[in-house]
């Protein structure tokens, strides 16, 4: 078994294109992971002292820091993800809006308020406000690491929180880069720091002691940080990936159908938790579908720099990943319409368009996370839902059809955690709407007024005003008090229902 002093000290980063380093980081041993989130937890008292105001004019200075640094943090998610530019452009533009909207309205969602006492309790004026938790360990992933951790990390200061943050480790420069904003922005505020390293390094931030930790990645590693976090009883929230499916109605715009399954599926090289891994097509419009969706795959080839569709694969184990899957849907009888075995071309995998793959296959149950496409017709909506459902996954959906309330009614019917109607991912862009999954996707929710609960505490608070007329909460209960009580209770709820 290895020591800690037989670990690396240093951690490269590595261009997944050109296997090139772009940039070599100290890694956050035990002691400096403890170092990190006590000085977090120092600084809690001012950040929390600062107001929603004061934290929301810290937190905006934060927001025009990495707007005015968008090209070179933009070239900087390029080189270490794999992504082109203008992907990486469009995920700091959305992680942005997300933080703008978090600063503005956590006091708005988080602020004191006055509740109703009901009548057993008239004479108690009751409150309820939300509190900083105190310090939040955030663990990001590879695939959007500026969009998906800044999700917890943004609503988690503005919730009055400190932060330690730790990038994937295929990705430290980003996540680098974002507290050397914050310390540029808001440098009397040292209440975001960052802690670098691969999986060590997060089992110690886990155990640190921090008040609770947000975690994205995969549902096998999910199970390892609950696993160390409950040592210490410290709640988790976790975003888990997806097995993501679309559904095709007959009376859908199939060239739209199309254009959004061929994004939500290839772009991003696959490598995207709330994209499209499925699609099912009711029949009678299927041949079309999938003629529209083959078209604009072959057209879309990966590269290294634009125009291409999207980048190479980060990480070389998700190639194996993929390769795994297709050729096993191969085997058991799917069709390659598109692409097939032969497209995984290290460090590329060139689109995928996989046809009756038997559902229990691992393309149709597992996470591929790669540019491959699974199509199977279903005669009915009815049996598309229930194919969709089908799965341990539950992230998001999306939905195709001309008909508003069908569309709706199906959609409320899939169980994940958002859908789209007529488009892919329309959700990500809407800052006041939670993010999060049910089963392997995960729980507990980022984004909108969910996600600033989601890093506080919520405080019950009563005040009595005057003495109670009916005087229950004493040991020497007066028994005709108790009884004219009764007599209220059963006119109040015995009767007749209303």
């Amino acid at each position: 078994m290895a020591t800690t002093t037989d670990r690396p000290a240093h951690l490269r980063s590595l261009s997944p294109t050109t296997a090139e380093v772009l940039g070599e980081y100290e890694i956050a041993d035990d002691n400096a992971v403890r170092a990190a989130v006590a000085r977090a937890r120092a600084a809690t008292e001012g950040w929390t002292g600062l107001g929603f105001r004061g934290r929301r004019a810290r937190l905006l200075a934060w927001k025009h820091t990495i707007a005015a640094g968008l090209e070179e943090l933009a070239a900087l998610i390029a080189a270490e993800t794999g992504k082109p530019v203008g992907d990486a452009v469009l995920e700091v533009m959305l992680a942005v809006e997300h933080l703008h909207w978090a600063a503005r309205n956590a006091g708005r969602v988080l602020r004191r308020r006055r509740v109703r006492s009901g009548l057993l309790a008239a004479n108690q004026a009751a409150t309820l406000e939300y509190r900083p938790l105190g310090v939040v360990g955030a663990i990001g992933p590879w695939n959007y690491p500026v969009y998906t951790p800044l999700g917890s990390v943004t609503f988690a200061l503005a919730a009055g929180n400190a932060v330690v943050f730790k990038p994937s480790e295929h990705t430290p420069g980003t996540g680098a880069w974002l507290g050397a904003a914050w310390a540029r922005a808001v440098p009397d505020q040292p209440v975001l720091q960052i802690v670098i390293g691969a999986a060590e390094t997060g089992a110690a931030l886990c155990r640190s002691g921090v008040d609770k930790v947000a975690f994205t990645g995969s549902a096998a590693t999910a199970r390892r940080v609950l696993a160390a976090c409950a040592e210490t009883l410290t709640p988790v929230v976790v975003e888990g990936g997806g097995k993501d499916a679309m559904i095709v109605a007959e009376d859908a715009d199939l060239a739209a159908a199309a254009r959004a399954a061929a994004f939500g599926g290839f772009g991003n090289a696959g490598q995207t938790c709330a994209g499209v891994e499925r699609v099912y097509v009711v029949r009678g419009v299927y041949q079309d579908f999938l003629a529209r969706l083959s078209a604009l795959a072959q057209a879309a080839e990966p590269g290294a720099r634009e125009p291409a569709a999207y980048g190479p694969m980060t990480t070389p184990a998700q190639i194996d990943i993929v390769r795994r899957h297709v050729e096993d849907a191969v085997a058991r009888g799917a069709q390659a319409v598109v692409g097939g075995p032969a497209s995984v071309r290290p460090p590329y995998v060139f689109p995928v368009i996989l046809t009756e793959v038997p559902e229990e296959s691992p393309a149709m149950t597992d996470e591929t996370f790669g540019p491959v496409l699974v199509v199977n017709p279903v005669d009915s909506l009815d049996e598309a839902v229930s194919r969709a459902n089908a799965s341990r996954y539950g992230l998001a959906a999306s939905v195709f059809s001309a008909d508003r309330r069908t569309a709706t009614a199906v959609a409320r019917r899939l169980r994940t955690g958002a859908a789209s109607i007529n488009s892919v991912l329309g959700f990500a862009a809407v800052p006041s709407l939670p993010f999060g999954g049910v089963g392997d996707s995960g729980f507990g929710r980022v984004h909108g007024a969910d996600g600033l609960r989601e890093f506080s505490r919520a405080q019950s608070l009563t005040r009595q005003r005057f003495a109670p007329p009916l005087d229950l909460m004493r040991l020497d209960r007066d028994p005709a008090v108790l009884a004219r009580a009764r007599k209220l209770f059963l006119l109040r709820h015995a009767g007749r229902a209303r």
